[in-house]
C-alpha cells in the first residue's frame, strides 16, 4: 500500500490535539507495575551555520519539550543514551549540557529519569584501564549531581583493550566502589554497536550473560538493575532468572519487548527501550492496562507495534535513530527531519515509507493527516511523484 493511502479505522486510544501533543486530561497516569524508561532522541538545530559533520548544535527547546511529552505519557526518560546519538554524533560537550538541562526539567516536572555514564570523552586511540575508570568516574559524578539514576554504559574503549573477563571485573568493580547510590548497568549487544563485540570477555552471548550475572552477584549492593539489548529473548530470560535478589533486568530488546515486559510465572523485565520514544502514547496506555491487571489488553495494544519496531531497528541496527527522529517529525514533535551529523541520510525513502505504513497499522500516529502531509514533502524531495 502506498504510505499516502492510510486506512481509516476506529482509534481507541486517547484523542490528541492537532499539534500532536496530549492535554492533561488525556495523559496516562504514571506507570506503577513496571519501571519503564524511554530512551529519548535529541533534536538538531536545522538552521545552525556550522558543518553538521563537525559541529553539534542542538535545538534545546524542542529537545526538552519532547522529554515532557514522554513524562506526560507516564514513562521515565533515559537520557544521553545511544538513542541520543551517543557515539554517533553527540559529543561530550553537548552530552554534559543535555544531562544538566534535563536534570533541571525533571526537577521542575517531577519526572523520573536516568542518564548514561560513558567513556566517550576519551581521545581517539588506545586507553588504559585507569583512563577508562577515570572517564566513567567523571561522568558518574556529573549524572549523580544532576539527580539521575546513573546508567553505566558499555565502553568501546574497554572492549578495545580488555584481555579477558578479569579486566571487566576490575574496571567495573573500581567504578561501582565509587558509586554513592544504586546504579544500572548497560549491556549493548554488537548488533547495536559492532565495536562492543566480545563484551564481558566472551564472544558467545550466553557466556557473556553468565559473566555479567557473576559481576552483578559480586556488586549486588549497588547494582539495582541491568539493561540488556541483545535481541535474543531466550538469552534475556535466562539472564533475568540468574540475577541475584534485588537486581532487576531491564529489557532493551526492541524485537521482543511485549512478552519480556509481560513476563512469566518466574518474573518479568522492566523496560529501557529506544522504541518507546516514538510509541510513547501507545506504550503508556498499554502499561496502564498492565497496571490494572489486564495483561491481554496490554498485549493487544503493544503487540501491533512490534512489526514497526523491527523495521526501525533492522540491520544495520545502529541506524535505528533515523526512524525514531523521522516519526517524531511526522507526529509534530519537531518541525524538520534533520539529525546531528546528517544521519537522516542513513536510511532510504523506501524504508521510511515502510515505517510510516507500519506506524499507521500499529495505531501510533498522533495526527495521520499531519503525517501524510509531511511525508508528501519528503517524497517530493526524494523525487517520488
Amino acid at each position: 500500500m502506498s504510505p499516502l493511502l492510510l486506512p481509516t479505522r476506529e482509534r481507541t486510544l486517547e484523542p490528541f490535539s492537532p499539534t500532536g501533543r496530549t492535554t492533561p486530561l488525556t495523559s496516562p497516569a504514571p506507570v506503577t507495575s513496571r519501571v519503564t524508561y524511554a530512551a529519548a532522541h535529541v533534536v538538531a538545530d536545522p538552521l545552525a551555520a556550522g558543518d553538521p559533520a563537525f559541529e553539534v548544535t542542538v535545538d534545546w527547546d524542542t529537545t526538552l519539550r519532547f522529554r515532557h511529552h514522554l513524562w506526560r505519557c507516564g514513562l521515565g526518560v533515559a537520557e544521553a543514551m545511544d538513542t541520543a546519538q551517543r557515539g554517533m554524533g553527540l559529543d561530550w560537550a553537548a552530552t554534559q549540557e543535555l544531562i544538566r538541562r534535563t536534570g533541571a526539567e525533571a526537577r521542575a516536572a517531577g519526572g523520573r529519569w536516568c542518564a548514561g555514564v560513558g567513556t566517550d570523552q576519551l581521545p581517539p586511540g588506545p586507553a588504559s584501564l585507569d583512563d577508562i575508570v577515570e572517564a566513567w568516574r567523571e561522568q558518574l559524578a556529573l549524572v549523580s549531581e544532576a539527580g539521575a539514576v546513573p546508567v553505566v554504559m558499555a565502553s568501546r574503549a574497554l572492549a578495545a583493550v580488555a584481555k579477558g573477563p578479569e579486566d571487566y571485573h576490575e574496571a567495573y568493580g573500581r567504578v561501582l566502589a565509587d558509586a554513592g547510590g544504586p546504579v544500572l548497568l548497560h549491556w549493548l549487544g554488537e548488533q547495536f554497536d559492532p565495536a562492543l563485540a566480545g563484551y564481558w570477555g566472551h564472544a558467545d552471548v550466553r557466556d557473556a550473560a553468565a559473566e555479567l550475572a557473576k559481576l552483578c552477584a559480586e556488586h549486588a549492593s549497588v547494582i539495582t538493575g541491568v539493561k540488556v539489548s541483545v535481541l535474543e529473548a531466550e538469552v534475556e530470560v535466562g539472564f533475568r532468572r540468574s540475577l541475584p535478589a534485588g537486581v532487576s533486568c531491564y529489557t532493551g530488546d526492541d524485537f521482543n519487548y511485549p512478552e519480556l515486559i509481560a513476563g512469566d510465572e518466574q518474573g518479568h523485565s522492566e523496560a529501557l527501550l529506544g522504541i518507546f520514544d516514538p510509541i510513547a502514547r501507545v506504550a503508556g496506555a498499554a502499561l496502564n492496562r498492565l497496571d490494572s491487571g489486564d495483561t491481554e489488553g496490554f498485549r493487544s495494544l503493544l503487540d501491533p507495534t512490534v512489526a514497526l519496531s523491527r523495521e526501525i531497528f533492522r540491520a544495520p541496527t545502529p541506524h535505528y535513530k533515523v526512524g525514531v527522529v523521522f516519526l517524531a517529525h511526522l507526529m509534530g514533535h519537531q518541525d524538520h527531519f534533520r539529525m546531528i551529523g546528517g544521519l537522516e541520510s542513513a536510511r532510504s525513502i523506501v524504508h521510511l515509507s515502510d515505517v510510516l505504513r507500519l506506524a499507521d497499522a500499529a495505531g501510533v500516529l498522533e495526527d495521520p493527516d499531519l503525517a501524510v502531509a509531511r511525508m508528501r514533502s519528503l517524497l517530493s524531495v526524494a523525487g517520488v511523484a
